[in-house]
């Protein structure tokens, strides 16, 4: 599977640890940024929006210090439903509940062990679909 991520400066090292972390599991589309050195998150999560936007069935990761200026980025663009988590928890209902289709991470208030099981988590979570699915089709306005 390949995943598409990305990251400001304050998520650099965290997408750095989780790329080689994953690595035997996943291939990735890496659209940056590829330093700490300070970015506009915009410039990272637009990107990634348009790419999971195009392609259906894709999925991705994003992460910022907060999670929240990525997220409100990326579900700007249509069919991105970009959930932060912080705890598996969220990870696994996002996927089950809401067909999470991008994971933000907040690198800021996370270690990168407890991302690794966030991350596991997503990935490893369907969705549940039923009920849940007549609630996200009415996500996006036409």
């Amino acid at each position: 599977m390949e995943i598409i991520i990305a990251a400001d400066h304050a998520g650099f090292e965290l997408k750095e640890a989780i790329k080689q972390h994953f690595s035997q599991k996943f291939q990735y589309c890496d659209l940056g940024t590829f330093s700490s050195d300070s970015v506009d998150y915009p410039d990272f999560a637009h990107p990634l929006g348009e790419k999971i936007a195009q392609k259906k069935d894709s999925m991705g990761i994003l992460i910022c210090g907060t999670g929240n200026g990525v997220a409100m980025t990326a579900n700007k663009h249509s069919d991105v439903r970009a959930a932060l988590a912080w705890n598996t928890e969220i990870a696994a209902l996002a996927r089950q509940h809401n067909n999470a289709n991008v994971l933000v991470l907040p690198a800021r208030f996370i270690s990168a062990e407890i991302a690794f099981e966030i991350v596991a988590t997503f990935f490893q979570t369907a969705f549940e679909g039923g009920r849940h699915e007549r609630r996200v089709n009415k996500i996006n306005i036409h």
